[in-house]
């Protein structure tokens, strides 16, 4: 069933919730072993070196190793080949892979913890927009005419949709989020405070008397999985869509400019910055601070360090890059080594220069 305009109001205090798992429940959820006490009980989560008594940890990098001897953690998640060269005290659950298991469990908590239901009164809701069942519109949020909201989507305080959006189901929106006219957004996509999609691409025209702007008439679409961290602006195209595609994860303060489009699993690290009208593939990864410069077409499997310019398109992808201009990554480590020895090479080399000049006056 979907409503049109406000549900009931139902807050859920999740702060409250009782979350208790014994070792056993934890290991026939993820497919692992019990070593220890099957009966033992957490409920909450704590880094291995700094653990509690009632917490899980998990041990997955061989460095935090000797933690595991003296963590007060109840139950530490290890990798099921582990073996451990001390006794340990907290109850062991083996699994495949440790770190992968801890993100399982720490997105069941989140889920379980974090959902509420209702339009609270004082949430704006417009009489032509649909709201699905389960949703939840928190204060002050905006959903405007025609707007159409998925299932079970949060929608966190000061959060702005605006007439014609599209949002589908189980999305998490978190407060100041804005979505501009039109924008179209799929399921299960997380954006995070301050996150703005479908501003104005940047796109003006120079006169002589100065710049005229290019009305900006299409949208972005963000597909399904998606997630964009906080203060990250994804600009509309214009005309058309700038599209990021299914299970990309870009990081706080990403710039991606009008009429791009992303990969699927691509993933960006914090204020890269991606030119317009670029297209990059598929499971590709950019450090920090790594510029894509417009109208480049970057292959699958494109890895850039981080602070890398990348000035033009990498077509057949399955490379790694770092440095401005970028360059092959091996490449650039030992052209860094040669730099780091420029001073002595040019002294050596006006040195070698006195040399030849002094045998050159002597013929």
């Amino acid at each position: 069933m979907e409503y049109v305009g406000k549900l009931p109001y139902i807050c859920i205090n999740y702060s409250t919730l009782p979350m208790k798992f014994t070792a056993k429940q934890i290991a026939d959820y993820l497919h692992g072993e019990v070593a220890g006490d099957e009966n033992a009980c957490v409920s909450t989560f704590a880094k291995i070196e700094e653990g509690v008594p009632g917490a899980l940890s998990f041990l997955a990098n061989p460095h935090y190793e000797p933690y595991l001897y003296e963590t007060q953690s109840t139950i530490v998640l290890v990798n099921r080949d582990f073996e451990a060269a001390h006794p340990v005290a907290a109850t062991l659950v083996r699994v495949d892979n440790a770190y992968e298991a801890i993100a399982q469990l720490l997105k069941l908590y989140e889920q379980a913890t974090q959902k509420r239901k209702g339009v609270h009164p004082l949430a704006y809701v417009d009489a032509t927009a649909v709201i699905g069942e389960d949703c939840y519109v928190a204060p002050f949020a905006y959903v405007g005419e025609g707007v159409v909201v998925g299932r079970g989507t949060q929608l966190y305080s000061h959060v702005v949709i605006e007439a014609g959006a599209r949002v589908g189901e189980d999305c998490l929106f978190y407060p100041n989020v804005t979505v501009y006219h039109g924008c179209v957004i799929g399921n299960r996509v997380t954006l995070h405070a301050g996150c703005v999609i479908g501003a104005d691409g940047f796109g003006f025209a120079p006169t002589p008397d100065g710049y005229d702007k290019i009305p900006q008439i299409g949208i972005v679409t963000l597909e399904d999985d998606v997630e964009i961290g906080a203060n990250t602006c994804v600009d509309r195209s214009t005309m058309g869509s700038t599209v990021v595609r299914r299970g990309v994860k870009l990081d706080n303060l990403v710039q991606v400019a009008h009429n791009c489009e992303i990969g699927e699993h691509t993933v960006m690290s914090a204020q890269v910055g991606v030119a317009g009208s670029t297209k990059i593939g598929r499971w590709c990864m950019f450090g920090g601070q790594v510029g894509i410069a417009g109208h480049s077409v970057l292959g699958d499997q494109v890895r850039s360090g981080a602070q890398a310019g990348i000035a033009g398109s990498l077509r057949k992808g399955h490379v790694t890059v770092q440095g401005s201009p970028a360059i092959d990554a091996k490449v650039f480590a030992r052209a860094s080594v040669v730099f780091k020895k420029l001073p002595e090479l040019y002294a050596e080399l006006n040195r070698l220069k006195e040399e030849v000049d002094a045998l050159s006056k002597r013929q």
